[in-house]
């Protein structure tokens, strides 16, 4: 006569405490590893967190076998757990001694889905921030989840395998894993997007472009030299570079003769501005004035053709009068250098459009860091 002999009742502490003494003798040998960790009763708790494991229980094929693992993911028994693009290894601690190695592979997102879920996104997203936290309208998150058609995988796209000795087709070290991804997307959302094969920059690519230009349309009107490094930070939401270069080395050229003539205008107002003591006269300098007057009078009358003044020299106007009428300072430095095949610096800015250095380096530094410029070399920048 045969009796079916029943495994020993194993507690939750007996099961956690397993999980945490081979934890402990992982680390020695592997310090890299990822255990999943639970804090508190829910899985998930950020939107991709929940959305995914929402996904996978919603769908019949998993309904019934996924809820095998929340008990092995809540007590700490998923040991390590790694994410790459398209494919998930996990060691999951089970009935023997030694972990069971889980893996999972996870196909791409269609070209098809992808491209739909761009054109749904286009100018609906504020921020990549917002989009990692969950933050964008409701119904871009209804089509995110949409079965077969957004960004989560179905059943058809999963595959999974498992060394425990388990017949089932998913096991509950798989399952245990399938939450644990959930759980890992609540600290870094982006690797949702790692999994699945796409480049999350696509879906916010059109939006920031247009946050760029009308940002950078709004510091146009602001004065060059209040535009601080805190402003900028602020304004973009970015944190500044120690290692932007703002003193961009400038080429000697030699000076254009426009150049000269503006100078020379410009030294020339400044010495009419300039004020000066009117000199106190003697009766006998009075008396000589009257004398020079009455003489350079008689040479007048002699002689008509001194009276006509000698004709000045037209002052060529400077560079910094040649702007081109219906574009900002922005505009037309921006596509200075775009036109320019090998890219320019501040010093041949300033000589082609006639703004200052402040001006230009402003321009420069904000078109770089959203990517609608890139450094060709030290000081040296051209189109994207």
């Amino acid at each position: 006569m045969t009796y079916w002999r029943y495994p020993r009742y194993v507690s939750v502490a007996e099961k956690k405490a397993k999980a945490a003494r081979k934890l402990k003798q992982l680390k020695k040998k592997n310090p890299a590893i990822q255990p999943i960790v639970i804090e508190g009763r829910a899985i998930a708790k950020t939107w991709w967190g929940k959305s995914w494991n929402l996904n996978l229980e919603r769908y019949a094929d998993y309904s019934n076998r996924i809820g095998r693992g929340r008990s092995y993911v809540r007590h700490g028994a998923v040991l390590d757990l790694q994410i790459e693009a398209g494919k998930i290894q996990s060691l999951v601690q089970g009935s023997r001694a030694k972990p069971y190695t889980v893996s999972i592979r996870i196909k791409g997102i269609t070209k098809q889905i992808w491209q739909n879920m761009k054109a749904a996104c286009a100018g609906k997203l504020d921020s990549l921030q917002g989009l990692l936290s969950g933050k964008f309208p409701k119904t871009l998150g209804e089509v995110f989840t949409a079965q077969g058609r957004g960004l989560f995988p179905s059943p058809q796209e999963i595959s999974f395998d498992c060394s425990c000795p388990d017949w089932a087709d998913m096991c509950k070290h798989v399952a245990a894993t399938l939450y644990g991804i959930g759980t890992r997307l609540d600290d870094d959302a982006g690797l949702f997007f790692t999994l699945r094969k796409v480049k999350i920059d696509d879906l916010i690519q059109q939006t920031l472009k247009d946050q760029s230009y009308k940002l950078l349309e709004k510091a146009e009107s602001m004065s060059p030299g209040k535009i601080a490094e805190s402003d900028l930070s602020g304004m973009f939401g970015i944190d500044m570079e120690a290692t932007m270069d703002f003193d961009l080395p400038e080429i000697p050229q030699k000076i254009s003769g426009t150049a000269k003539t503006a100078r020379r205008a410009a030294k020339q107002s400044k010495a009419k501005t300039t004020q000066r003591k009117p000199a106190i006269k003697t009766p006998a300098k009075k008396q000589a004035d009257q004398l020079s007057s009455k003489s350079a009078a008689s040479n007048k009358r002699a002689n008509p053709m001194a009276r006509k003044p000698r004709p000045k020299t037209p002052v060529k106007k400077s560079a910094a009068k040649r702007k081109s009428p219906g574009l900002t300072a922005t505009a037309q430095i921006l596509n200075i250098i775009k036109r320019s095949k090998r890219g320019l610096d501040v010093a041949t800015l300033r000589q082609k459009t006639g703004f200052d250095d402040q001006k230009i380096r402003n321009v420069i530094y904000k078109a770089f860091r959203e990517g609608i410029i890139k450094r060709a070399g030290r000081g040296i920048y051209r189109g994207a």
